[in-house]
């Protein structure tokens, strides 16, 4: 990030990732758009950074319940076993995709808002289906998601490496269409966004080392409390809100930026 955009770059970055990180919206496109339609300029090592703040927005909210899971772990209590298989289970495949697949995804599918309008698009009109579509909903606790569940929720995860699906929505869209309700799918996400985006984080910060130094430890300082901040907020509010409203809101948030974004592309190409 250049210095001399001052902070308000660096805060309203760190809004759109709390925003955004935990919706079915993909912040990552929303951070990658904002860069090339409004020149909201950030480096890779910023939006690594920040992502931070939003990991410790489910562990802050999550405090209560991450700590009686840990300790009915140790107590030897099954559920809090089968639980955590449950979640490592979701998060193994995008894992090995990601490390396996993060120079291509990071070099070539970032640079290509196109792809990333086009993903938002049709990713939306694929949730507001799904979220319409009749179901049997067969699992309304995710403390009991079986493991064959937690495996298709990690397949279907692996999708969001392409910038533009959303880590969330592809999670949320597998779980529903395989028995899981609305309110549960969405928790699930949460659990599984832990270890998933704690180890892309320590990935790439490890890739990034060398680029890290004093000149933006504002910047990230400003993005990370941000990101912090409203992350807590939109983990606090978003299952009352999926319970209510279901996914469709979200889907047309989607549809509408995708949209718009793939208009204003071809209207840019002619010019």
């Amino acid at each position: 990030m250049n210095a001399d955009q001052g902070l308000f770059m660096p805060l309203v970055l760190g809004i759109l990732e709390g925003f955004t990180e935990f919706l079915p919206v993909s912040s990552t496109g929303h951070l990658l758009l904002a860069k090339h339609f409004f020149g909201l300029t950030q480096s890779k090592t910023f939006i690594v950074l920040i992502q931070l703040g939003a990991i410790l927005a489910i562990v802050t909210i999550y405090f209560a319940k991450l700590g009686l899971l840990i300790h009915d772990a140790l107590t030897g209590k099954a559920y809090a076993w089968r639980f955590a298989l449950s979640v490592i289970l979701a998060c193994v495949p995008a894992i090995i995709a990601g490390v396996l697949l993060r120079d291509f995804i990071q070099g070539a599918l970032w640079e290509l808002p196109m792809t990333i309008c086009v993903t938002l698009f049709v990713g939306g009109i694929i949730l507001l289906l799904v979220d319409r579509m009749p179901k049997r909903e067969t699992y309304d606790d995710i403390y009991h998601f079986p493991w064959h569940l937690a495996l298709i929720i990690g397949l279907f995860q692996m999708l969001s490496l392409v910038p533009g699906v959303s880590r969330s929505g592809s999670t949320a869209v597998g779980a529903m269409l395989f028995g899981a309700t609305k309110r549960s799918a969405a928790e699930f996400t949460f659990f599984i966004a832990l270890p998933i985006m704690t180890g892309a984080f320590g990935y790439d910060l490890y890739k990034s080392r060398d680029l890290i130094d004093a000149s933006i430890a504002l910047n990230v300082a400003v993005g990370f409390a941000a990101a912090f901040v409203v992350g807590a907020f939109v983990v606090r509010y978003l299952l009352n809100f999926v319970s209510n409203y279901g996914f469709a809101p979200l889907a047309w948030w989607r549809i509408v930026v995708g949209g718009a974004g793939i208009i204003a592309l071809l209207m840019m190409r002619q010019a």
